[in-house]
C-alpha cells in the first residue's frame, strides 16, 4: 500500500472522480474504514437502487448516529440517486462520499451535482513521490503508474493487465453505457489518438484515417475527456505574440494506457530514442498537473508554439506569480543548444520564468536558464 498524497475532507460530502483502477475505492476504505459502503458495481446493489432509489433514504435514516460517512461507489451508474443524496445532506448530519470513473453519464442525464453541497476531488495514477524508493523511470514510461502494475513482478504481466484495461474500458465504459452506436470506428480512433498523443490534434486527418466525420472525431475526444481517459492541453494565448498556434494537443492520463492503446507495449521504452523523449515529456506533464492539483494550486496549463515552429512543452500561469515556461529534455547532460527556444521566447516575455526539467543528476545554470533534475524541479514548482 502506497501513501497517497490526495487529502480528502473528513467533515463534508465530496465527489471523488478518477479513471478506473487509480485506487479510489482502496483509498476511501483506508481513510474511512468505518463508512457504510454501497457498491454499484455489484449487479444486485445496482438493480435494487435503480428500481427503488428511496431505499437509500430508508437505509441512511436507520443508521446509528455514530455512522457518519456513506460511500456510494461508481455513482454515475445511477445518477438519480443524487436527488436522494441531496435530500439526505439537507436533512441529516451524514457525509456522502461519491466516487466515479466518468462524469459523462451525470452530465448527459442532467444529474443533480449538489450545487456546492459536495466538494470535488480527483485521484490520478501513482506519482513518483508516492512510490518513493519503488519508483523506476523506465518502468513508469513503458508501463505507466496505475497501482495494479505494482502488484505484479513480471513485465509480461504488466502488458497483460494494460491490454485488459483497454478492453475493459471499451466494454464497460463505452459500449455498455451506449456512448457510441458503432464500436469498430471508436476502437480505431483510440489507436490513432494514442499514436498522436502529445501532438497537435488534427480532427480532419484523424477522421479521414478512421472513416468518420470531423464531428464524430470531436465527439470521440469528448468521450475520452468525460470518462477521464485524457485531456486537451490548449495552446498558450497571449497578445504579445500574434503568430501563436492555439490548436490543442491531447494527452492520455497514463503512459502505460497510452502505449496499450497504441499497440506498442511489447517493446519497453529505450533511452535516446524519439519515443523515449515523447514518453518522458508526457510523464512530466502528468506529474506536474496531478501534483499541482493535489497541492491545491490554481494553475492553468498550456503549451507554447508559434507558426514558425518555436515550441515550449509546458506553460504554467500561476495566480500572483509570473508565468512559468518549462522545456523538458530526457537527456542526462543538457547543454546550451537544448535551450535555444527558451532563450528566444524569453525576449518576448520579460517577466516570465524560464526553466528546463531534464534527466541531469544535478542543477545547473546555462546563460541564466536554470536546468533542474526533473524530480527537483517538479517538487519546487508543483508541491
Amino acid at each position: 500500500m502506497f501513501k497517497r498524497l490526495l487529502e480528502l475532507p473528513k467533515n463534508h460530502s465530496f465527489f471523488l472522480f478518477g479513471p478506473r483502477n487509480t485506487g479510489k475505492t482502496t483509498l476511501i476504505k483506508e481513510r474511512f474504514p468505518e463508512a457504510v459502503f454501497i457498491d454499484l458495481l455489484d449487479p444486485e446493489e445496482e438493480e435494487k437502487y435503480m428500481r427503488h432509489p428511496n431505499e437509500l433514504k430508508y437505509k441512511v435514516e436507520a443508521l446509528h448516529k455514530d455512522q457518519i460517512h456513506i460511500v456510494i461507489d461508481e455513482v454515475q451508474k445511477i445518477p438519480k440517486l443524487l436527488n436522494v443524496v441531496h435530500y439526505l445532506i439537507e436533512s441529516t448530519d451524514k457525509h456522502f462520499i461519491l466516487t466515479g470513473s466518468s462524469a459523462r453519464k451525470l452530465k448527459k442525464d442532467g444529474a443533480n451535482l449538489l450545487a456546492g453541497r459536495a466538494f470535488v476531488r480527483y485521484l490520478y495514477p501513482l506519482s513518483f513521490m508516492e512510490l518513493q524508493d519503488d519508483f523506476d523511470l523506465n518502468k513508469a514510461l513503458s508501463f505507466g503508474l496505475l497501482p495494479k502494475i505494482y502488484q505484479f513482478d513480471r513485465q509480461e504481466l504488466y502488458a497483460d493487465f494494460l491490454k485488459g484495461y483497454a478492453r475493459t474500458y471499451l466494454k464497460e465504459e463505452i459500449w455498455a453505457e451506449h456512448f457510441i452506436k458503432k464500436l469498430d470506428p471508436f476502437r480505431k480512433f483510440l489507436e490513432v489518438a494514442a499514436q498522436m498523443n502529445g501532438k497537435i490534434v488534427n480532427f480532419t486527418k484523424i477522421a479521414a484515417d478512421i472513416g468518420v466525420s470531423d464531428q464524430t472525431v470531436r465527439h470521440y475526444f469528448e468521450i475520452l475527456e468525460d470518462t477521464l481517459i485524457g485531456f486537451f492541453l490548449e495552446g498558450f494565448k497571449h497578445s504579445v505574440r500574434k503568430r501563436l498556434l492555439e490548436r490543442p494537443k491531447f494527452y492520455f492520463f497514463d503512459t502505460g494506457v497510452k502505449r496499450a492503446l497504441a499497440r506498442n507495449l511489447e517493446i519497453p521504452a529505450q533511452k535516446s530514442t524519439y519515443e523515449y523523449g515523447e514518453l518522458f515529456e508526457h510523464f512530466l506533464i502528468l506529474e506536474c498537473q496531478k501534483l499541482a492539483q493535489y497541492s491545491d494550486k490554481d494553475f492553468r496549463f498550456s503549451y507554447f508554439m508559434t507558426k514558425d515552429g518555436v515550441e515550449i512543452d509546458l506553460v504554467v500561469e500561476r495566480p500572483g506569480q509570473c508565468t512559468l515556461f518549462i522545456e523538458m529534455k530526457s537527456k542526462q547532460t543538457v547543454d546550451e543548444s537544448d535551450l535555444k527556444e527558451l532563450r528566444m521566447i524569453s525576449k518576448d516575455f520579460k517577466g516570465g520564468e524560464f526553466v528546463c526539467f531534464s534527466d541531469d543528476s544535478y542543477k545547473k545554470v546555462i546563460n541564466g536558464i536554470e536546468v533542474y533534475p526533473w524530480r527537483e524541479g517538479i517538487k519546487k514548482y508543483f508541491t
